[in-house]
């Protein structure tokens, strides 16, 4: 059995298989040709990578990779067929559509909807057993009233994209079901990790069954993995490895800013930085970069979308060398009216970098 919902309009399988979408709208009809193809026994899709380190592509994946993936995730939190869930995201990115695909592997009852920032605003039945958000759609549910009561409907969260600030998963504590944190690219057909938002500590991420994790010389994830296609893929990721199957996540090697010989990867000075950043940018979205630099070869500055605030600027550079190794320490505050998104909307680096003044 199972279906798409969009809008008031229910769908069965059955009837996408046979391509009978009467009155359905045509922003979905690409949503629709896939699962067409899908249930009609299609052995290979093309997928577009996120883009968030370098120009998006193309990639094959295989409809067995796509079912191990499917299959290992309701595996890992023991979800039943027939669950009720909701796709509130991009499905031309890998995340929204293996959600289409867990819908069709599961036989779910899925509700399809527009991607917006509050996607359970305006639903009639808001519970679900699975959905995906990115931390922008969180972060705004947890800050509309209505939409944070609605959370507490979902019996599995999983937030992807990017990772959530300290604050964010603070928030995120304090709902009913579970929330997970996801690690995963397009190559391994979504997430391989998961981290449990709730517990205590750093956050560890466990594989999903099957999947088994190594590190190169320089502390550099490498993944072997079923639903990559049995491939070694090597990642750009700096770890801290557990075991074969949990890690805990650091930056990654590509933004390693090397300066006067010491590597200093952003991502995990961001997050010490957090407490400094929420009380003089507050809201802001950020990060650190390194910029060439004569006498270091690169020199560690941050970025801040918004506009420019020379005061807070000199009071945050005051405050972070006395939280921060000397090494650390930006050495230079750049402001950013609007940051550069990739299709993902993930924080496009590269680009922002291009607009620095």
């Amino acid at each position: 059995m199972g279906s798409i919902k969009v809008g008031q309009q229910n769908y069965s399988f059955e009837a996408i298989r046979g391509g009978d979408w009467k009155g359905l709208d045509s922003e979905f009809e690409k949503v629709f040709a896939f699962c067409r193809d899908w249930l009609r026994g299609e052995g290979e899709f093309v997928l577009r990578t996120s883009g968030s380190t370098g120009r998006p592509q193309e990639i094959t994946v295989s409809r067995e990779q796509m079912r191990l993936s499917a299959n290992a995730t309701r595996g890992f939190f023991n979800l039943q067929h027939g669950c009720r869930m909701l796709c509130c995201l991009n499905t031309e990115m890998i995340a929204g559509r293996m959600m289409l695909v867990r819908a069709m592997e599961w036989e779910a009852e899925l509700l399809l909807v527009t991607p917006t920032s509050l996607p359970l605003e305006n639903l009639d039945n808001p519970y679900f057993d699975f959905v995906a958000m990115v931390p922008m759609q969180l972060q705004a549910s947890m800050d509309k009233q209505k939409s944070r009561h609605l959370l507490d409907n979902i019996r599995v969260l999983i937030i992807g994209g990017a990772p959530l600030s300290d604050v964010l998963r603070e928030k995120a504590k304090s709902l009913k079901g579970e929330v997970y944190q996801t690690y995963g690219m397009t190559e391994t057909v979504s997430h391989v990790a998961l981290a449990n938002l709730k517990a205590e500590g750093p956050l560890v991420y466990r594989a999903l069954p099957g999947v088994n994790l190594e590190v190169d010389g320089e502390n550099r994830l490498v993944i072997q993995a079923p639903m990559a296609g049995n491939r070694t893929l090597q990642t750009q990721d700096v770890v801290d490895l557990l075991s074969h199957n949990s890690f805990v996540w650091k930056g990654r090697v590509d933004f390693v800013v090397n300066s006067g010989g010491i590597k200093i990867h952003p991502e995990e000075t961001e997050s010490v930085i957090r407490p400094l950043m929420h009380e003089y940018f507050p809201e802001r979205r950020y990060f650190l970069t390194g910029m060439q630099d004569e006498l270091l070869g690169e020199a560690l500055v941050l970025v801040v979308e918004g506009e420019e605030d020379i005061t807070n600027a000199g009071h945050f550079l005051e405050k972070s060398a006395e939280m921060l190794g000397r090494f650390h320490v930006p050495k230079q505050v750049f402001f950013v009216r609007k940051f550069s998104m990739t299709p993902s909307q993930k924080i496009n680096r590269l680009e922002t970098k291009k607009n620095l003044r």
